[in-house]
């Protein structure tokens, strides 16, 4: 099971969170998400558990836990949702972009 851990302390390191994690159960991986620019993390994570009733356990355990002075959150995952993206700058005939020409260009 796909576990998410939120409102993390910019402290906490992954090793810390595998064991807390493995003291409900087996952990395959553990991920701190980190901003993919200037590498800074973004205060939340995922724990992979392979037991689900190990990772269900876990979650009621741990959900509102305090560490490091913060409160987690910890749930069950949702997949992630594929976003739009933007056409900003394209040429294609969806739209977006730079006014590249054409049209009324009057001044109001």
């Amino acid at each position: 099971m796909n576990i998410y851990v939120g409102n993390l302390s910019w402290n906490v390191e992954e090793n810390k969170l595998q064991s807390i994690f493995e003291e409900h159960g087996t952990v395959n991986s553990v991920k701190i998400i980190t901003d993919r620019f200037t590498g800074k993390k973004k205060g939340f994570g995922f724990v992979e558990m392979p037991n689900d009733e190990e990772a269900t356990i876990a979650i009621e355990k741990l959900n509102g836990m305090e560490l490091d002075q913060r409160a987690i959150t910890v749930n069950v995952a949702q997949d992630r949702v594929e976003r739009p993206r933007s056409n900003y700058g394209s040429n294609d005939d969806r739209g977006g972009g730079y006014n590249r020409g054409g049209g009324d260009r009057r001044r109001y």
